[in-house]
């Protein structure tokens, strides 16, 4: 029995043509594999080629455009209060294109290169929060009532207001903290009621920070949001135009939109998530996330000023830097059962 194979016509040095040589299939599927294999690490090499020369137009970009921010923070004028408000309103510009430019870059970028850039943008972030108390004279933001018995408090000051006087237990206080022009918050309050409206917030940088069992409610787009040592509290935010920064949080409960999320130190914490990136935790255990479940009147508008996309949420993509096993899920994070998830949160805020 004669193996399989197909004819192959072989000639001599004359040219002519010799008897018909039976190549064995073997042979010919082992040569077509080896082309294929071929042609795909040309592929490979093609997409990697292309993938580093963008990691490059990446990494000699954003070094350019950070640097450019920190030469400009370098430069303000002590002595020239408004040149120094608009160059810092401009570097508040850059660095907010500078989020943008990575957040689209993400995809093609190593986890090194990404946590550079996040370290960067980070550190920006924080010169820039210096440099407005630096060089912006700091003033009291609050609404205040006009029994002033309340400024007999050492601190913090808060105040009832009239609004919403039905809500949680009947009151709703605001707590009244120095903070910069640009920059406004709570801070070391327990047990109360903290809410600031569209206009309070405008595309400003909110800091969250020292508070107990506290309920927050951000009726409007804020530029930033630090959350920062919070126990027991539950913070709920409008669309954030970049970045949400958690640390030490605990056993507490956070709803917000946003741009990119980087948690750090946070504990039994449930986090209701709409992001168009990808989210980050570090250093975190007992971490459960859920879509974005709040609404109030205003929130399809504050969507455009922020510039997301109220249909693009990547809630599960969670990137755990303390959790390396591929194909592993981190134990570090868990998505809450639909079940258990809340979905009227005027409820849940009437109820308590």
């Amino acid at each position: 029995m004669s193996a399989l194979g197909v004819e192959v016509n072989v000639g001599n040095d004359d040219g002519e043509t010799n008897t018909a040589v039976r190549v064995p299939e073997r042979v010919l599927r082992r040569d077509q594999a080896r082309l294929e294999e071929a042609e795909r690490r040309r592929n490979v090499k093609e997409s990697q080629t292309v993938t580093e020369e963008k990691s490059d137009f990446f990494t000699s970009t954003f070094n350019a455009e950070k640097t450019a921010v920190e030469e400009m923070l370098s430069a303000c004028d002590h002595n020239d209060r408004d040149k120094a408000a608009e160059t810092l309103e401009e570097a508040t510009l850059k660095i907010h294109q500078l989020q943008k430019f990575f957040n689209d870059s993400m995809m093609f970028l190593t986890q090194y290169e990404i946590r550079q850039a996040q370290a960067s943008l980070q550190k920006l972030q924080s010169s820039l929060a210096e440099k407005r108390d630096e060089l912006l004279p700091k003033k009291k933001f609050a609404f205040r009532s006009r029994n002033t018995e309340a400024s007999k408090q050492p601190a913090p000051l808060q105040q009832t207001t009239d609004k919403s006087a039905s809500d949680v237990a009947g009151t709703v206080v605001v707590v009244d903290a120095a903070v910069s022009v640009n920059q406004c918050g709570f801070s070391h309050a327990d047990s109360q009621v903290l809410i600031k409206q569209a206009e309070e917030i405008q595309q400003r940088d909110v800091l969250l920070s020292h508070l107990t069992n506290c309920k927050v409610r951000l009726y409007g787009c804020p530029s930033t949001v630090h959350i920062k040592n919070i126990r027991g509290c539950e913070i709920l935010s409008g669309p954030v135009s970049s970045s949400v920064f958690v640390d030490q949080c605990t056993d507490s409960t956070l709803v917000f939109p946003c741009q990119q999320l980087r948690t750090h130190n946070t504990t039994a914490t449930q986090i209701y998530l709409h992001v168009t990136s990808r989210a980050i935790i570090e250093d975190c255990h007992g971490v459960r996330f859920a879509p974005f479940t709040w609404t109030y009147p205003g929130i399809h508008d504050h969507y455009k000023v922020a510039g997301l996309d109220p249909n693009r949420n990547n809630w599960t993509e969670v990137d755990d830097f303390n959790w390396l096993a591929a194909g592993t899920p981190s134990p570090n994070w868990t998505v809450i059962p639909e079940t258990e998830r809340i979905c009227s949160w005027d409820v849940v805020e009437q109820a308590s």
